[in-house]
């Protein structure tokens, strides 16, 4: 363990501790939140949870774990994900169920990076080791179109084009009831749940987090969702269609019903990345790229279909 003694700079007067300490370190707000909860960070002398406010001139104290050793990326075929587009600067994949996009402390499962690494594919070097060419990510549990970086020039102008919101994200999502109205946008901020650290939430003080819907099609029991994202937190559609109490259907960890999920034999929240736009990094030519449902999803639909 590493001990650091930081002196509050004025430009830091009132930030929550886990968002200045997050800026004074170079660490992600998660890794300190984590300190901060585990005791491990204290304020002029005092410990110091992740949401109390620093004061300009007050006296830091941080103890930090010994870095661990940098994960690496295993090539390994990727059963039933496939290559829908590749060039000198992006390879585009459609994801398939139960893949990381990279590797990360406790996933011992297939990820997209090792399977283009096993297909031969090359990617950018940018970025860290176990992720490196990855400009955005899908749940494991989510399935659909993302693009990963091939060269350095791609990497630097797609996470540019993300952080700037100029990329078409399109997704389906299957959500319990009806949402009323039918068209709408959920603006509310998302952070860690305050609680379950494995969840995200709807917080006051979260990070700004925008989601665009429409209802395309109504069943008895749930509605299809075309959803639009303009921005792209951890979970985003997930919780805001949680806190509307219109969770996607089969997502048990956010508030879906378990009966309509072994019902539909759905073993993962119905949530699918329908489309990607974006301009290519080569020339600024917007490129669109779409995935169809899986097996799985499509048969959840199809029962609803019938019973409607």
């Amino acid at each position: 363990m590493t001990a650091r003694m930081l002196p509050v700079p004025d430009g830091l007067d009132g930030m929550r501790v886990d968002a200045g300490l997050a800026k004074l370190l170079g660490l992600s707000r998660t890794v300190v939140a984590e300190l901060a909860e585990s005791g491990e960070v204290r304020l002029d002398g005092r410990q110091a949870g992740k949401s109390d406010r620093l004061t300009a001139g007050g006296l830091l104290e941080v103890t930090l774990p010994e870095p661990e050793q940098p994960l690496s990326v295993v090539a390994e075929p990727v059963e039933g994900m496939r290559i829908l587009h590749t060039d000198e600067d992006i390879v585009v994949v459609d994801k398939p169920v139960g893949v990381a996009v990279h590797p990360s402390p406790g996933w011992t499962g297939p990820t997209v990076v090792g399977g283009l690494a096993a297909a031969g594919l090359r990617i950018s070097t940018s970025g860290a080791a176990e992720r490196q060419g990855v400009v955005h990510r899908l749940d494991a549990g989510t399935t659909g179109v993302m693009v990963v970086a091939a060269s350095e020039q791609a990497y630097t102008t797609l996470k540019r084009a993300f952080k700037e919101r100029t990329v078409d994200k399109g997704y389906h999502a299957l959500v319990q009831g009806h949402p009323d109205p039918t068209r709408g946008t959920i603006d509310a901020p998302i952070d860690r749940h305050p609680r379950q650290d494995h969840k995200f939430a709807v917080v006051a003080g979260g990070r700004p987090s925008i989601t665009h819907y429409e209802v395309i099609e109504a069943f008895r029991a749930a509605s299809l969702v075309d959803v639009k994202l303009e921005t792209g937190r951890t979970h985003q559609i997930r919780v805001h269609f949680s806190a509307l109490r219109h969770p996607c259907v089969g997502d048990l960890t956010y508030g879906a019903d378990p009966v309509l999920a072994r019902k539909l034999n759905l073993s993962r929240q119905w949530l699918h990345a329908r489309k990607l736009g974006f301009a290519h990094p080569a020339d600024g030519r917007w490129v669109e790229f779409t995935s169809e449902y899986p097996a799985d999803l499509a048969a959840a639909v199809d029962t609803l279909r019938a019973e409607s």
